[in-house]
Order: structure tokens, then C-alpha cells, then sequence
């Protein structure tokens, strides 16, 4: 996929949308070869999703050797309403002192006032250091399902 056909899919409105909330899902491949999925706080940047953890956790070890990851956003209750913006690309890993900016911003997304203040105070009295997982997306597809957007394997069925 181009980096136009990328900026594209990212830019659609739908996506967007995913893109300003707080929860996805990462697939990696683990250090015994078997995939991972993992539900992830994950910050947009404008260009890169940008995902803290736990100098210690897995996840920071298996992709420091493997970088290559796979994440889904997607929102909707109902099959008229199920939205997907599926991601595909490379993680950069940054060791960073104390607790990442993007881990704070996108707790802001969901808290605020005396609410916020106390998740911060809690999270910089627990992370001495967090791992930067930068994903650079290479390939994007959004899916809107109930407006007829979709994977082209079931589009074609229509006819």
C-alpha cells in the first residue's frame, strides 16, 4: 500500500473517529512463535499510534525482535452500526523515564478533574519507566459495514 492509499484510509471520518478513542487490540508474535492479541490504550498522534506498557511487560520484549504488528479499532453494537479500522506496520520501542506523555493524553480522553488527578498521581507513583511503542502504519483498511464499506471478499458477494 502506498503511503497516499495509507493516509487515505486514515483520514476517511469513520476512521478518524476510531482513531480518537482509547481502546484497541495489538497482534504480535510472541518469543515462542505463537500470535498474541492483546487489548492496548493507544494514543493518535496524527501519524503514528502510540501505545505505553511496562518497562517489564511481555509485549516490549517480543517486539524489540520482532517489530511487526497488526492492530484493530472498531466501535458499533449492531451489524448496521460495526465500524473497523484495521492497522498494519512497525513498532519503534523508546525506554522512557517515568510515565509517557501519550499514556497521560489518552487517559485525559476518558477522565477528568479530581478523577484524572488521582489516576496520575497513582500511575507516576507505579512506573519508574514505560516502553514508547511508536507503530508507523504501513497498510490501513476503515470498514463501515452498515454503510457498505467492506472487505472486498464480501463485497464481491453482493454482485
Amino acid at each position: 500500500m502506498t503511503t497516499e492509499e495509507v493516509a487515505r484510509e486514515l483520514g476517511h471520518p469513520g476512521a478518524q473517529h476510531l482513531l480518537s478513542g482509547s481502546m484497541a487490540r495489538l497482534a504480535y508474535n510472541g518469543h515462542d512463535g505463537f500470535p498474541r492479541v492483546v487489548p492496548v490504550g493507544f494514543y493518535w498522534t496524527g501519524e503514528r499510534v502510540v501505545v505505553s506498557t511496562a518497562s517489564t511487560a511481555p509485549k516490549a520484549r517480543a517486539l524489540a525482535s520482532r517489530p511487526q504488528v497488526a492492530l484493530t479499532i472498531d466501535g458499533g453494537s449492531t451489524p448496521e452500526e460495526a465500524k473497523a479500522l484495521l492497522i498494519r506496520g512497525l513498532a519503534t520501542l523508546e525506554t522512557v523515564d517515568g510515565v509517557t506523555e501519550e499514556y497521560l493524553a489518552s487517559a485525559r480522553k476518558d477522565m477528568d478533574g479530581p478523577e484524572l488527578a488521582e489516576f496520575e498521581r497513582n500511575v507516576r507513583s507505579t512506573y519508574r519507566q514505560m516502553v514508547r511503542i511508536s507503530i508507523e502504519p504501513l497498510w490501513a483498511r476503515f470498514y463501515d459495514f452498515g454503510a457498505g464499506r467492506l472487505p472486498e471478499f464480501l463485497a464481491a458477494l453482493g454482485g
